[in-house]
């Protein structure tokens, strides 16, 4: 039987590696995009040497394997470039002067990821509770009407589009009755409450996404024990139906449940994309569409290689404490 320290040692190790794929995947892809960013910036009626002198001066002249390498380095040590968009590029337009007024990638994505993890945080607030409880019960009282009720209402859910239930939300929940802003307008002045309540929108729409799946999977795991010798022993003790599920069915179903969450994490951090655009929150989705219409190329990488980074983190955290809850797992067979 391998240790625990090993396997753990191993899966980061293979998270490591899976990053760096992942890294040079974002790079080239981003990187062989049709079009040149210094064209298009000037417009068609620029000269080659001005061009050619913003090229010049953003490094996008130089090899693309001393470009990769210049940007995972600085990527390791939290510096993921300068921003294209926040350059002066006026000054270019008839000479090769250097530098100038470009912005840090860091500085921005800083404030934006923090706002986009605020979301997330509480969007799991409501949807990991929420969805627990919904399976327990689903499992206690299965085939009932009330399984399926929830089996419909949470399939509906996560079967319709995030853009679609935004619009519902907002509609019911800003336009017919206002109880919440239909835009979340973010910013540093706002009180925690303030912020709680402009935010709820969107981790509502989150919620309804992500609850299905850790629901359906909580009620299939507990199900899938219940016929379980130990299970039929808590029973014939006489304890009470809840008790058997909460007692002794969970916690020896966590293992499937872990992973579910998690991954559900991971989509409330990497799938923010349409629901920051419908709500106009200024998170990290929504600074990766802006910097996407403006070809904004260092942006776009960081923002792509933070989504791998927190997917990549949070799938190995799963497997970590799925193999800590199932001492099963540990066996090398």
């Amino acid at each position: 039987m391998q240790s625990v320290g090993m396997i753990i040692l191993q899966r980061l190790g293979l998270g490591l590696v899976t990053l760096f794929v992942v890294s040079v995947v974002i790079f080239a892809a981003v990187n062989l995009l049709p079009g040149d960013f210094a064209q298009a910036i000037l417009g068609q009626g620029a000269t080659p040497e001005a061009v050619e002198a913003i090229r010049e001066d953003l490094g996008l002249n130089k090899n693309p394997f001393v470009r990769y390498f210049d940007w995972l380095s600085g990527a390791l040590v939290g510096d993921f470039g300068t921003s294209f968009a926040q350059a002066n590029f006026s000054e270019f337009a008839g000479s090769d002067t250097g530098k100038g007024g470009i912005g840090s990638v860091s500085a921005q994505l800083a404030p934006r990821f923090a706002n986009t993890l605020f979301l997330a945080s509480v969007a799991a607030i409501i949807s990991i509770p929420l969805s627990l409880t919904l399976g327990i019960l689903a499992a206690l009282y299965r085939n009932s009407a009330y399984d399926r009720f929830v089996n419909v209402s949470t399939l509906s859910a996560i079967s319709s589009p995030e853009f679609f239930l935004a619009y519902i939300l907002i509609l019911a929940l800003a336009v017919i009755n206002p109880v919440f802003p239909a835009v979340s307008n973010v910013y540093d002045e706002l009180t925690f409450w303030e912020r709680l309540n402009a935010t709820m929108l969107p981790a509502l729409t989150l919620t309804l996404a992500v609850t299905a799946q850790m629901m359906r999977m909580t009620r299939a795991s507990i199900i899938n024990l219940l016929a379980s010798p130990y299970i039929e022993m808590a029973r014939l003790k006489g304890l009470s139906p809840m008790r058997v599920i909460v007692k002794h069915a969970l916690p020896n179903a966590l293992a499937p449940i872990i992973n579910v969450i998690a991954l559900n994490l991971a989509f409330l951090i990497t799938g923010v994309v349409v629901v920051e655009t419908v709500f106009v929150y200024p998170g990290i989705g929504q600074l990766f569409v802006d910097s996407v219409k403006i070809r904004d190329i260092p942006i776009v990488q960081a923002c792509c290689l933070v989504f791998a980074a927190t997917y990549i983190l949070l799938n190995l955290t799963a497997d970590i404490a799925s193999i800590l809850t199932n001492p099963r797992l540990r066996h090398p067979k």
